[in-house]
């Protein structure tokens, strides 16, 4: 009997595609994570980029486009490289970004989270009830855009409402950028001895992601907020005397210094919660991925959805990948006190890389399934990667080392976490990037090729980006800084830490705090599910209490409108319909902002300005942000509305 030919998938000019779009969408990336600490997520972007081009072209298929947005999703995630790299030119060890050490350092931390994912692809993506929201948004968008439902009268009636949504999400961040309205407003006020205060960022995006992800995700994110904004940052303000700044620098700086390092406490411990959790599944995909590979050498047929690259394969290309490693890290300790030590240094990282990087994976892997890529906090991972290198390090070598060692334990520390960090930046990527296959069909090895190809092109672009803007603007706290250095907010927090813990000087009060405060959250969720209630995952709460505010309250506000709307739509006669609708709606919200996150990063780069739309006479604030709530209210009331309606 003849078997039944595959649709095209894993082609040449779907991987050119995705590397092209990388190009860009990297280099945007890396500027605007330098500039303003923040970068866009470029999987759903980059699959409507990739329909609008393919469409056009004989045989394209919704698993060509996902291999593209596949691709492109794995270099643009990993620019968050930016993170940490840069805090070795801060410190003075590095000059620039030695081409081949920098594309090292990015590219096996990368391929090492691919690898390390792999085995959790069941764990989480296909056993695990994780909302995926932005996994689940890009499958819809492909699925639509493609019109690859079959039987469905109702494909071009949810591409309009997915492209209206969008558009009405892309011309509001436009707008805003013009000054004409505010998208961002916050009040700060006493509170007894203490202040503290209420913002928000008005984001369709962000009301997209927090529709997806439902109400018990929302739930604990607002319980995060109460915690950090209703009781510490009070109660913390009231213990330290106001600068002469203002309510709104006290406020912040209590929140930078104090609220995020208890924040990252919270996290650590509801990230081995989360481990502990997973483990039991992860070991079951490890097993069932071993089961196959077996099944595969006997001549067995799997059906597509089941082949992920075999576990020999992972092992193999994990363990060679420590040479390169191994060599990076040398490169790091050669000509410097620490030479002499170099061989118990790198047999120690390399471990330290290999248990730690398979942690990370799981909890960022487990982040994408909880809130998205794009929302998951990679700097707190961050943190706690160089926290815990840093504290290896002084354990070895204690504080008795001269100036120029200390330096030298600093930077390789940073150059560790470096890794560390790719493998966590791309394992939070490839679990969602396996979701969205996983919904439309594809091959996950397939897929988790695409994303070694994607890693590959970003770790080639990302260092001559890092030294133009470090060659034409310097980061703000390295030596000959001038005065329009990057701000690199998170380079410059994690090399701080990597500092602090070796001098002395770390937040340890606050992060041991955060770590009780975190195990009373595991027992309230434990206690929760005995009695068959809302959960309130503590990995949320902690990204409740670590994220700023101006983002997690839109988030929340998107969860409670979710859930509002779901409540109708299981009420209607074809409930399925209108749930897609909804979905589709905080999708095209999704899509909208993301796009015009692209755009508007390459508008900047290209004008050098930090405002190139803002308009002369737009600086009434109180009228724009009126302007701004009334229009982002009605605007979000009409396009629900518009959703019942299609229902």
């Amino acid at each position: 009997m003849s078997s039944v030919p595959q649709p095209a998938e894993l082609t040449l000019r779907g991987i050119v595609l995705g590397g092209a779009i990388t190009l860009i969408f990297t280099a945007a990336n890396v500027y605007l994570g330098l500039k303003v600490g923040l970068t866009f997520a470029t999987s759903i972007p980059a699959a409507v980029i990739s329909m609008a081009i393919l469409r056009r072209l004989p045989g394209a298929t919704v698993l060509e486009n996902n291999i593209v947005q596949t691709v492109a999703s794995a270099a643009g995630t990993l620019s968050a490289i930016i993170f940490v790299l840069p805090g070795l030119v801060m410190i003075g060890w590095w000059q620039g970004f030695p081409w081949l050490t920098t594309a090292g350092i990015t590219a096996t931390g990368g391929i090492l989270g691919v690898m390390f994912s792999v085995p959790l692809r069941r764990a989480l993506v296909v056993e695990a009830d994780l909302p995926f929201p932005e996994g689940r948004a890009a499958a819809e968008v492909l699925a639509v855009g493609s019109g690859s439902r079959a039987g469905e009268a109702d494909s071009a009636r949810g591409l309009r409402l997915l492209a209206w949504n969008g558009l009405v999400s892309a011309a509001f961040a436009a707008l805003a950028q013009t000054r004409l309205v505010l998208d961002s407003a916050g009040t700060w006020f006493r509170v007894g001895a203490g202040a503290t205060g209420i913002a928000g960022n008005l984001s369709f995006a962000l009301i997209g992601v927090g529709h997806l992800v439902g109400p018990s995700v929302g739930a604990a994110m607002a319980l995060g907020l109460a915690i950090a904004w209703g009781g510490l940052i009070p109660l913390l303000t009231a213990a330290q005397p106001m600068p002469g700044a203002g309510l709104e620098a006290w406020v912040g700086a209590v929140f930078r210094q104090d609220v995020r390092f208890f924040g990252a406490g919270v996290m650590g411990v509801a990230a081995v919660w989360t481990l502990v959790r997973i483990a039991a599944p992860v070991l079951g995909g490890i097993r069932s991925a071993l089961a196959a590979g077996r099944a595969r050498a006997a001549g067995a047929a799997l059906a597509v959805a089941e082949r992920d690259l075999p576990v020999a394969a992972v092992v193999v290309v994990s363990l060679a990948l420590l040479a390169p490693i191994g060599w990076l890290l040398w490169t790091v300790l050669a000509g410097t006190p620490l030479e002499g030590e170099a061989l118990p240094l790198i047999a120690g990282a390399l471990l330290f890389i290999l248990v730690i990087g398979l942690c990370v994976a799981a909890v960022t892997g487990y982040m994408a399934g909880l809130i998205g890529a794009s929302n998951s906090p990679l700097s707190g991972v961050g943190i706690l990667a160089v926290l815990a290198s840093a504290a290896l390090l002084l354990g070895l070598f204690g504080r008795g080392t001269d100036p120029e060692g200390t330096r030298a334990l600093v930077a390789y520390a940073l150059a560790v976490t470096g890794i560390v960090f790719g493998v966590a930046t791309i394992a939070n990527d490839n679990l969602q990037d396996l979701k969205t296959g996983q919904l439309v069909g594809a091959t996950p090895w397939k897929q988790q090729v695409a994303l070694v190809i994607g890693v590959a092109f970003g770790s080639v672009i990302i260092p001559p980006v890092l030294n133009l803007l470090g060659t034409s603007f310097g980061f703000a706290g390295a030596p000959g800084a001038g005065p329009n250095a990057l701000a690199a907010p998170q380079a410059g927090l994690i090399s701080a830490l990597a500092r602090g813990v070796l001098t002395g000087d770390a937040n340890w009060r606050m992060l041991a705090w955060g770590a009780v405060a975190g195990l009373g959250l595991v027992g309230l969720d434990a206690a929760l599910g005995r009695l068959n209630v809302l959960r309130l995952p503590p990995l949320a709460v902690a990204l409740g209490i670590y994220l700023p505010m101006k983002l997690v309250l839109p988030l929340v506000a998107g969860a409670a409108i979710g859930t509002f709307y779901d409540r109708w739509a299981r009420g209607r006669p074809d409930p399925e319909l209108a749930l897609r609708m909804g979905t589709l709606t905080a999708t095209g919200l999704i899509v909208g902002e993301s796009l015009w996150g692209v755009t508007f990063a390459l508008i900047v780069y290209l004008s050098g300005s930090d405002a190139p739309l803002a308009l002369p006479g737009s600086e009434a604030q109180g009228a724009a942000l009126l302007a701004g709530l009334a229009l982002f209210a009605g605007a979000t009331a009409a396009l629900y509305r518009t959703a019942r309606r299609s229902a």
